[in-house]
């Protein structure tokens, strides 16, 4: 009854785009999708206009294209480790352009870091203004690929290094700055902080950087079950989606990456697999899980498939195991499947929150972080494509 009730309101008083985005999706019927190539280029579109139309105006990329309120202003945390990814698809196409917008990117990033090294959670207008572990950390995977290319951001990277190492606690959990705008306690997936570090530590390894990441990941691990389970990973409540367990999946991977410690290729592959099991033979995957792996409904986080896509790419390339190239595959062409090729160019190469629009997570948004995961994971595709080839 409670559900009626919402989809009469809904139905009255929602603006036109987002009442058709709703019952499109509730047809449970996509589209045949759009080439890979295809849908990266636009998808980047999307992400060059998310800069744009930032309502902020200030170099930084807005946070989401919302079907009810619009453009959002910049969101900080998520510019950061935008970054990356056009300096990645700016090498591949040679576009100078690209380059020029990652450096707009951390520009703005250099101007509204504190004078401690951290930077602020939320969107850049968001309040309270406070200094935040996790958006720190993913800033500073911006400003390492930001130093490594321009050659410019050594001391904005540094200090935010410095704080990460000095404000994290003995066991290698950090408790002192959570984000104000999730749930409290602790947090698994700061793992994705972790990485951050050792991104850093590539570039300034005498800092104790890679030793404070390695640290964070050891103490991850005391939070994994035997079935790949990770207690403490979910933005709000007790049980996970698909996006925080990307987060917690990816920096596990990446210390095993920079370490070669066994320990974290091996809980890497518990909570991989556990994933892998979930996944429909189309792509889909649940958006929340239970913790013997059930899913909770029957909606998709479209940012977490494309992550998880990126994992198991990366596992492929570790271990040489078939499945997890099929599964990233498989993924990738899910939410390929979902991207607009016409209409509005405030939407056209977007990725939802949610599948349905009208799901738990960014519902009736299109999010900056969902197309970078996605442009991402389909170039890494790419490129084990092309190494078939060759």
């Amino acid at each position: 009854m409670k559900k009626y009730f919402s989809d009469v309101f809904e139905s009255i008083f929602l603006p036109s785009a987002a009442l058709f985005e709703r019952r499109f999706d509730h047809r449970n019927h996509l589209p045949s999708g759009c080439s890979s190539e295809d849908a990266v280029n636009l998808c980047m579109t999307w992400l060059r206009r998310a800069q744009d139309m930032s309502a902020s105006k200030d170099g930084g990329v807005s946070r989401s294209f919302s079907l009810i309120s619009g453009w959002a202003s910049s969101y900080p945390e998520t510019t950061g480790y935008i970054i990356p990814t056009f300096i990645d698809y700016a090498l591949y196409h040679k576009s100078d352009k690209d380059l020029e917008r990652a450096k707009s990117m951390l520009d703005w990033l250099v101007d509204i870091q504190f004078e401690s090294g951290a930077f602020q959670g939320g969107k850049i207008d968001s309040l309270p203004v406070k200094p935040v572990t996790f958006n720190t950390g993913q800033i500073l995977i911006g400003l390492a690929a930001g130093h490594k290319q321009f050659g410019c951001y050594f001391k904005p990277m540094r200090k935010a290094a410095d704080w990460l190492v000095n404000t994290q606690e003995a066991d290698g959990c950090w408790r002192k700055f959570p984000s104000p705008f999730s749930g409290p306690g602790l947090k698994a997936y700061e793992t994705h902080v972790a990485w951050g570090l050792f991104e850093a530590a590539r570039l300034e390894p005498d800092r104790g950087y890679a030793e404070a990441a390695v640290a964070n990941n050891r103490w991850a691990l005391t939070l994994q079950s035997e079935n790949g389970w990770f207690d403490y990973c979910a933005l709000e409540g007790d049980l996970p989606i698909s996006h925080t367990l990307g987060y917690v999946l990816r920096g596990l991977i990446e210390a095993y990456r920079f370490t070669l410690e066994r320990d974290f290729l091996e809980a890497s592959m518990r909570t991989a697999d556990a994933l892998l099991s979930c996944q429909r033979a189309d792509g889909f995957m649940p958006g929340k899980f239970n913790e013997d792996w059930s899913g909770t409904g029957g909606w998709a986080c479209l940012t977490g498939c494309v992550q998880l896509a990126s994992c198991w790419f990366l596992l492929y390339q570790i271990t040489g195991e078939k499945r997890y190239r099929i599964a990233g595959s498989k993924s990738n062409e899910f939410v390929r499947k979902t991207i607009r090729e016409e209409g509005s160019p405030d939407v056209i190469g977007a990725i939802k929150g949610s599948l349905p629009v009208d799901a738990a997570y960014g519902r009736y948004e299109y999010l900056n972080w969902a197309a970078k995961f996605f442009v991402d994971s389909h170039m890494h595709e790419q490129s084990l494509d092309r190494q078939v080839i060759n």
